[in-house]
Order: C-alpha cells, then sequence, then structure tokens
C-alpha cells in the first residue's frame, strides 16, 4: 500500500514542475480538508472563486506565490512546513526543459511530459503503433508523417521524442509496454524502416527496465478500446495517473476509482498477450518474415 509522507513534503529535485504542481496542488487540499475549511471558504482567502481553488488543488495551472502564502496563513500552517511548501511553489512555476519545445507542442502534451519526466514507471497499451518512448529516429519520422504534423516542425518533433527516451535508456524510468501484432507489422515509410524499428526492440528486449507483451492476432475483444498509459511516482503523496490521447487533446485520471478500471484492464491485456518471454522469437519471426 502506498502510505503517506511524514517526513516532509520535499520532492526529488528531478521531478518536473507539472508533477511539483500537482504535489503542492494535493498537500494544499489535504491542509484545507484537515481544518474543514470549504473550498468557498478558502477561495474568499485568496480573493478567487472556487474553481480557482480546484485549479489549484488539482495542479491544473501555475500557482502564484501570494496565492499559496494566503492559503498557509489562512490555514494557520506552521513555519516549518510553510517554508517547504513555498519552496515547492517557487520550484514548480519553473520551466521544465521541455519548454523550448512550447512552440510546438500544445498545453495539454506538454502537462503529459512534464508528469512522463517525473514518473519511475510507465504501462503502456498500443494498439497502432510502436510506443514512443521505443521508437527508433526514422520511425518516429515516419509516424510523424502519417500525421498532420508539418514538415518544417517534424525534425523538432523527433528531436523531443528522442529527449524524451532519456530517461528510459538511461535506466531511470521502467516500462511495460503491450502491443498489438497489428502495430508491429503496419508498414510505416517503408519496410526497411520497420525492420530497423524491430531489430532495435529486439535489442531493447533485454533490459532489466522493459517489459514487453505482444497481443496475437486472432484475440477477441478486450477491455480497452484505444491506448492508454498508466504512470506512477516515486512521491507517495501522488497518486497513478491514467493517460488518454485523443487527436486534439488529452484525458487524465487520477480518482483511484479510474485508475484501478485501467489497471485492471491492463491485467486482462497482459492476460490475454503472449508472455515477455515469448517477445523475442515474435519479434525474431517478423523481422525473418521482413526480410523475406
Amino acid at each position: 500500500a502506498r502510505r503517506g509522507n511524514p517526513g516532509g513534503v520535499m520532492p526529488e529535485p528531478t521531478e518536473g514542475p507539472t508533477v511539483l504542481r500537482i504535489l503542492l496542488g494535493t498537500q494544499l487540499r489535504r491542509l484545507r480538508d484537515s481544518r474543514g475549511i470549504t473550498a468557498q471558504e478558502a477561495a474568499r482567502a485568496i480573493r478567487g472563486s472556487e474553481s480557482k481553488i480546484s485549479r489549484i488543488e488539482l495542479g491544473r495551472n501555475a500557482i502564484r506565490e501570494i496565492d499559496v502564502l494566503d492559503l498557509l496563513t489562512y490555514y494557520g500552517v506552521g513555519a516549518v512546513e510553510r517554508e517547504q511548501l513555498l519552496t515547492l511553489a517557487e520550484q514548480a512555476n519553473r520551466p521544465g526543459w521541455w519548454h523550448r519545445y512550447n512552440d510546438i507542442l500544445p498545453d495539454w502534451f506538454q502537462s503529459y511530459v512534464g508528469m512522463e519526466e517525473a514518473a519511475t514507471s510507465i504501462r503502456i497499451y498500443e494498439p497502432q503503433f510502436i510506443p514512443g518512448l521505443l521508437q527508433t529516429h526514422e520511425y518516429a519520422a515516419a509516424v510523424l508523417a502519417v500525421g498532420d504534423i508539418p514538415v518544417s516542425k517534424a525534425e523538432r518533433h523527433v528531436i523531443l521524442r528522442k529527449e524524451r527516451q532519456r530517461r528510459f535508456t538511461e535506466g531511470r524510468l521502467k516500462l511495460w509496454a503491450i502491443v498489438e501484432e497489428t502495430a508491429l507489422r503496419r508498414p510505416i515509410g517503408s519496410a526497411e524502416i520497420l525492420r530497423d524499428q524491430l531489430r532495435y526492440l529486439l535489442s531493447l528486449s533485454s533490459r532489466q527496465n522493459l517489459t514487453m507483451q505482444i497481443t496475437p492476432f486472432g484475440m477477441g475483444g478486450h477491455a480497452a478500446p484505444s491506448g492508454f498509459s498508466i504512470l506512477r511516482f516515486s512521491e507517495p503523496d501522488l497518486p497513478d495517473v491514467a493517460y488518454l490521447e485523443h487527436l486534439t487533446s488529452a484525458l487524465y485520471f487520477d480518482r483511484k476509482s479510474d485508475v484501478d478500471r485501467y489497471l485492471l484492464a491492463m491485467e486482462r491485456l497482459s492476460i490475454i498477450s503472449a508472455k515477455p518471454s515469448e517477445t523475442r522469437g515474435i519479434l525474431t519471426t517478423i523481422i525473418n518474415q521482413l526480410e523475406d
């Protein structure tokens, strides 16, 4: 079971500001609830609205440090915890490295990259393509070409994807990927690009921080009609987050009952998919067929 953090609220310095905002909001909500203060009462303390308190507590937006200070004063927080939370607020407002790409990334995806940067493990179900964190440079470029990404911006998107892969390649992020066999056979770019991508997956398959399963052809319908990810963080006060991406937006779920549904779907997908020990054999078979 995940426990609270009695030793303080300060996160690891590598955590991105998106997660720091969520952590700060979680702490502020905990303080408000523990004192029996309503969102409406807290809103009056910062001369705002209930919706503003909701956005602060959900970590949706940057939080003005003066608002944090006013809330902490209203909640009667002691000097030590006050200093910790104000430092957290200052850190949460610093831009992450991915903000260099804010001219090509929509806000909703910047939020995901921020959470991805802070996650310790990610479980991924992907029915259409090789997951982005496992893509080669050439395969990523071919996937982007399929979409509506302008050629002038495509190369920076590919570079960004490579930046996002760094924590995985350095062994600091664990991945459990369940990929449909259809995605492994779908021609993207050229047969050579696909073959090289599959060879790259084969080279990754022995890594300690990757578990990969393949859902073979012929499996009946299952509990997941589209791809999704579940992110887990090292900070005990942060809940798991389920993420679903659409063409122009994304959905995030952190309520336990919602995340549990996606965890159950992932477990069911894992059961009907080939075992991780079979992944190398399946990849080798597809590679040989492409070469023939």
